[in-house]
């Protein structure tokens, strides 16, 4: 019984450790496209005591680097297979196989197996190792670090669409957000998950994230021989800390606002309209709500027009403007920017439209 993956693939599944969807196993699957299936021996799987677990069950066909198929490379194929398409159709059966060939050592082989693998670059091979292993251990410390890496090394790599970075990047903080709340003691998890937050602009989030990272990672030095290393990652910490004064605050005056304090917000983000921040659109944008809402209609459309010269393609400021303009009585402007609104929400149309046509 021979037979293609594409045939066995089953709709994406969930990780073992999220709920929600699998976001990238459409990425994963795809290295696994083409490999060849086939069913054991019988007398290979009475002699490794599997006959209960793969009997009838096709298993990914390849060989090592030596050329040969050993017991360990095929948990290695099935892990590789059951991590790349977590709904895949025999995935509880190959995790029953590779625990009952590996053990209680069963995560911690394909943790090594992928840490090796991004050694040499191949960070979604890693992944799909480690998805694996989150399977048959969803809590695992080491697993959920090694895989919020190894998805970080995805997103940050070359010639990447704008979807597989959201996703990668979206899993990659996810797993970082676990890591820290199933092991509150490990300091390593809030550095990368601090970085996790300044990347999405989560200012205040991540300050104190690595104010944690700060505090943890002098208590790991008094037990660990890492004082170099951790005293070189707190002073990079630092700096990053020191950087992020000014953004916290406008994010705390842009929270005041959005909570209703549109006097004490606007204030306070008013004093950086000159400087490094005035070209930040957010800005500009959150000042224009703030007038808007104090009933300085003017005002409110100067800033939201400079938000919007700012990100041209942004119809949640073209939104705001529509509004302004529809109660100062300006039909024409407000027409003028629904049109915009329009030519906007059918371009994302169409470039969703081909994304989907190349993809099928």
């Amino acid at each position: 019984m021979r037979i293609c993956l594409k045939s066995l693939s089953g709709k994406d599944g969930t990780l073992s450790f999220n709920n929600g969807t699998d976001r990238i196993s459409k990425y994963l699957s795809m290295l696994n496209m083409g490999m060849l299936f086939d069913e054991l021996s019988t007398d290979y799987l009475k002699r490794s005591g599997a006959e209960d677990i793969l009997s009838g069950v096709p298993v990914p066909i390849a060989v090592d680097e030596n050329g040969e198929m050993t017991t360990l490379t095929i948990a290695l194929n099935m892990a590789r297979v059951a991590g790349g398409d977590s709904g895949f159709v025999y995935a509880d059966r190959y995790i029953e196989y590779i625990k009952h060939i590996a053990g209680t050592e069963a995560c911690r082989m394909l943790v090594s197996e992928a840490a090796t693998a991004a050694d040499s670059g191949r960070y979604e091979l890693a992944c799909m190792y480690l998805r694996t292993a989150l399977m048959i251990e969803p809590k695992s410390r080491d697993a959920l670090y090694l895989y919020g890496r190894v998805c970080k090394e995805c997103y940050e790599s070359e010639d990447q669409d704008e979807d597989y970075v959201g996703n990668f990047k979206a899993e990659s903080l996810e797993a970082f957000e676990i890591l820290t709340m199933l092991h509150p003691d490990f300091a390593m998890g809030y550095y990368f998950l601090g970085y996790a937050y300044l990347n999405l602009g989560l200012y205040t989030k991540a300050e104190l994230t690595w104010q944690d990272f700060m505090r943890l990672s002098m208590e790991e030095e008094k037990t660990q021989d890492r004082e170099d290393e951790r005293k070189e990652l707190r002073e990079e910490i630092s700096e990053r800390l020191e950087s992020l004064r000014d953004p916290v605050i406008i994010e705390g005056a842009c929270n005041r606002i959005m909570s209703g304090d549109y006097t004490g917000g606007k204030e306070i983000l008013s004093g950086y309209k000159t400087g490094r921040y005035a070209d930040w659109w957010p800005l500009w944008y959150y000042i224009g709500i703030a007038e808007s809402a104090l009933g300085n209609a003017g005002e409110a459309i100067s800033c939201l027009k400079r938000a919007l010269n700012l990100t041209p393609s942004n119809t949640d400021i073209m939104k705001e403007l529509v509004s302004l303009y529809e109660a100062t009585g300006d039909d024409e402007n407000a027409e003028k920017y629904k049109r915009k609104i329009g030519i906007v929400q059918n371009n994302l149309a169409e470039e969703a439209a081909e994304e989907s046509g190349q993809e099928a």
